[in-house]
C-alpha cells in the first residue's frame, strides 16, 4: 500500500492491471456461461420435436381407426421407434442437469416412465384390440404432451435465467471498469497531468534562462521527486550561469585586451622593421602600450653583442636613470612613473624572463615584470610572440647592416678594378711618357722629338679625362638607379640627346641574374659602343639590345651609320679594346661586323656567372651557388 501511495507508476500499473483482471474474469464467465448454454437451445428443439411427434403418433392411431387404407401398422412403429430415439437421445440427456434432485431431471425421468411404461406398451397393442381404446390413447398422449411442453418450459426458463444472470454479470463488470477508470483517470489528471505541466512550465523557463520558478509539487511519488531534483538542478544551474557569464565577460575582455595588443603589435611592426636600429623609438612606444592593456611592466630588453656576447640593456620602459646608451638625451620617456620599480623593490611583482632568439642563436633577453597573480595563458602566448617580433626585428637589422656593409665593400672592389683597369693605367702610361720627357730633356732632344711625347701626353691626359668622366657617369648611374635596365634607359636616354638620334633599347633579362662587376661591364661595354657610334658611325638611329637565352647573355650595339672599312679586321681604336678586354674578363665571345642594311654591329655573348654555377653544380647544390653569386 505504501508502494501504491508513493509510486505513481505503480498506481497505474495497478488500475490497467485492475481493468484487465475485471476485463479478463468476465472474458472468462461468459465463456463459460456460453459453454453451458451451448446445448440449451438444441434441446428446446428436441423437446418441441417431441410434443410434434406425439401429435403425429395421435394422428396415426385416428388414421389407423377411420381410414386404415392411408396408413399401415409399420409407419405408426416409425413414429413410435422416432419418438423412443428421440427421448433417450443424447442431446438431452447431455443438457438436462444430471442431479436427481433437479426439477428438469425430474421431469424428464417422468416422462421416461410414463412412455416407457404406460404409453408405449399401449401403442404395441393390436390395433383390433385397441380401437375402443382409442380415447384412452388420446387422454394418454396429451397428457405426456403436457408433461413435454412442462419440460420445455423449465428449459426455457433455464436458458432465460442463464442469459439474465450473463446481463448481470456484465453490467457488474462493467460498472467495475468504469469505477477503476473513473479512479485511474483522477490520479492520473491530478497526479500526472498537471505536475507535467508545471515542470512543462519550468523546463520553458529554464529554457529562456529564467531559473527563478519553483515546483510547488508535493508527496513522494516520481514527480514529485522530479520537481525537487528540478528546483535543485534549477539553483545549481542559476549559480553555473552566473559563474559562467562571470567567466565569458572576463574572456571577452581577455580577448579584447589581447585583440588590441596584437593590433597594436601589428601597428608598430612597420616602425619595428623599417625604423633603424633605433629601437628606442620604434618599439618603445608599442612597449607602453602593452603595458596599459596588459596591466605588466617595466620591461627590459637586453641584447647581446655579436661579437663579444656581452649583455647590453638597449631598452628599458621604466627607470630611474637614463640608460647607458641612450641617444636622445633630451628624451625623458623611461624617466615617467617609476611605480612600477617600486612594486618590483617591495616584491610584489614576479619577473617573466623571454629569450630573444631565432633558430638556434640566442640575440638577447625580454624581462616582463608583472603582479603576482597569476599570469594568464593568452597573455604568457602574447608576449612570447612580442619575443619574436622583436628577435625578427633585430635579426633583420642586423641581416640589413652586414648587406650593406657587404654591398658597400663590393662597390668600393668595383670601383677600384674600374680604376685599376682603366685610370690607372692611363696613368701609368702618361707617367712613362713624362718620364721619356725627362730623358729626351736631358739629352737635349730636338723640339720635333719632344713635340711628338706632347702630343703623347695630351692624347693620354684627354682619354684618361673621358675614362673618368664615364666612369662618374657609370657610377652615378649606378647608385641612383635600381639595376641594370635603369641604368640603361638612363644611358639610352643620354646618348639619344647627344646624338640627336633615335636610340632604341630591348631588354629581357630575369632580375637578380648579373652580379654587380657583370652589371658594370655590361653597363661599360654599352656605353663605350654608344659614345663610337656618336663619334665615328654618322648614324641617323642606333639599338641596343640585351636578351637571355639558353643560359647565355646576349648583348648587342647596332647602327645605321657609314660601318667599318674592313668586316674582317676593324680598326682597333682605344675604345675597342676596352671592349674587347672588358668581354675577356667575362669570358665572353665577342663579335664585330657590318650589317647587311647598312651600319655596324657589335655583339658580346657570355655565361653570366649565375647561369653558369647552375649548369655546373647538381641541382640540389643549385640555391647555395646562387646564393654564393650574389656576394661575389
Amino acid at each position: 500500500m505504501k508502494l501504491l501511495q508513493r509510486s505513481l507508476v505503480a498506481r497505474i500499473i495497478a488500475s490497467l492491471l485492475a481493468i484487465s483482471g475485471m476485463a479478463l474474469i468476465c472474458i472468462t464467465l461468459t465463456m463459460a456461461m456460453s459453454n453451458s448454454s451451448r446445448g440449451d437451445a438444441a434441446a428446446i428443439n428436441v423437446a418441441g420435436s417431441l410434443r410434434m411427434n406425439a401429435y403425429q403418433i395421435m394422428g396415426a392411431l385416428q388414421r389407423l381407426e377411420y381410414a386404415p387404407e392411408e396408413i399401415s401398422a409399420a409407419q405408426l412403429d416409425s413414429l413410435v421407434a422416432s419418438f423412443d430415439q428421440r427421448l433417450n437421445g443424447t442431446t438431452l440427456q447431455q443438457t438436462i442437469p444430471a442431479d436427481d434432485r433437479h426439477e428438469r431431471r425430474r421431469q424428464l425421468e417422468k416422462i421416461q416412465t410414463y412412455w416407457q411404461y404406460s404409453l408405449r406398451p399401449a401403442l404395441k397393442t393390436p390395433p383390433s384390440t385397441t380401437r375402443l381404446d382409442l380415447n384412452t390413447l388420446e387422454t394418454m398422449i396429451v397428457a405426456m404432451v403436457n408433461d413435454i411442453e412442462q419440460l420445455v418450459t423449465y428449459l426455457e426458463q433455464s436458458t432465460e435465467a442463464k442469459v439474465r444472470l450473463l446481463s448481470m454479470m456484465q453490467v457488474l463488470f462493467l460498472v467495475l471498469i468504469a469505477i477503476v477508470v473513473a479512479i485511474a483517470l483522477y490520479d492520473v489528471r491530478y497526479n500526472l497531468v498537471v505536475p507535467l505541466r508545471q515542470l512543462m512550465v519550468l523546463a520553458r523557463e529554464a529554457a529562456q534562462r529564467n531559473f527563478k520558478p519553483r515546483s510547488q509539487l508535493r508527496g513522494s511519488d516520481e514527480l514529485a521527486l522530479l520537481g525537487h531534483t528540478f528546483n535543485k538542478m534549477s539553483a545549481e544551474l542559476a549559480t553555473s550561469y552566473a559563474a559562467l557569464e562571470d567567466k565569458v565577460s572576463r574572456k571577452k575582455q581577455e580577448l579584447e585586451r589581447s585583440n588590441q595588443a596584437l593590433r597594436v603589435m601589428h601597428d608598430a611592426s612597420r616602425a619595428l622593421y623599417g625604423g633603424g636600429n633605433d629601437l628606442c623609438s620604434s618599439a618603445a612606444p608599442m612597449l607602453r602600450e602593452l603595458e596599459k592593456l596588459l596591466n605588466i611592466g617595466p620591461i627590459r630588453l637586453s641584447l647581446k653583442d655579436p661579437f663579444d656576447q656581452r649583455t647590453m640593456p638597449v631598452l628599458e620602459t621604466h627607470s630611474r636613470t637614463r640608460p647607458e646608451y641612450c641617444r636622445d638625451q633630451e628624451c625623458h620617456a623611461c624617466l615617467i612613473d617609476p611605480r612600477p620599480l617600486e612594486m618590483v623593490t617591495n616584491n610584489q611583482s614576479q619577473c617573466l624572463l623571454l629569450p630573444i632568439s631565432v633558430g638556434d642563436t640566442l640575440l638577447g633577453t625580454l624581462e616582463v615584470w608583472y603582479p603576482q597573480e597569476r599570469l594568464n595563458d593568452s597573455t604568457r602566448r602574447l608576449l612570447t610572440m612580442l619575443a619574436d617580433q622583436l628577435a625578427t626585428a633585430v635579426y633583420l637589422q642586423r641581416r640589413i647592416e652586414e648587406q650593406q656593409h657587404v654591398t658597400l665593400i663590393n662597390e668600393r672592389t668595383i670601383i677600384a678594378r674600374e680604376l685599376h683597369d682603366s685610370l690607372a693605367q692611363s696613368l701609368s702610361y702618361l707617367k712613362m711618357q713624362v718620364a721619356r720627357l725627362e730623358r729626351m730633356q736631358q739629352k737635349e732632344a730636338t723640339r720635333e722629338m719632344q713635340s711628338a711625347v706632347f702630343d703623347e701626353l695630351r692624347t693620354g691626359l684627354n682619354s684618361a679625362y673621358r675614362q673618368l668622366r664615364e666612369l662618374l657617369t657609370t657610377f652615378r648611374l649606378k647608385l641612383e638607379g635600381p639595376g641594370l635596365q635603369f641604368a640603361l634607359r638612363q644611358t639610352v636616354d643620354e646618348f639619344s640627346q647627344r646624338m640627336e638620334v633615335t636610340v632604341e633599347l630591348e631588354y629581357d633579362v630575369p632580375p637578380y641574374l648579373l652580379n654587380p662587376n657583370e652589371e658594370i661591364h655590361v653597363l661599360q661595354i654599352i656605353r663605350e659602343a654608344l659614345a663610337n657610334t656618336h663619334k665615328h658611325a654618322q648614324a641617323h638611329w642606333a639599338g641596343v639590345t640585351v636578351r637571355f637565352a639558353d643560359a647565355r647573355l646576349l648583348v648587342r650595339i647596332e647602327d645605321d651609320g657609314i660601318g667599318l672599312e674592313d668586316d674582317s679586321s676593324p680598326p682597333m681604336h682605344y675604345g675597342l679594346v676596352i671592349i674587347r678586354d672588358r668581354t675577356t674578363t667575362l669570358n665572353g665571345e665577342l663579335s664585330i661586323t657590318n650589317r647587311p642594311t647598312g651600319g655596324a654591329s657589335i655583339e658580346i655573348v657570355f655565361t653570366p656567372l649565375t647561369a653558369r654555377l647552375i649548369q655546373q653544380q647538381p641541382v640540389t647544390a643549385a640555391s647555395d651557388s646562387h646564393l654564393g653569386t650574389g656576394t661575389s
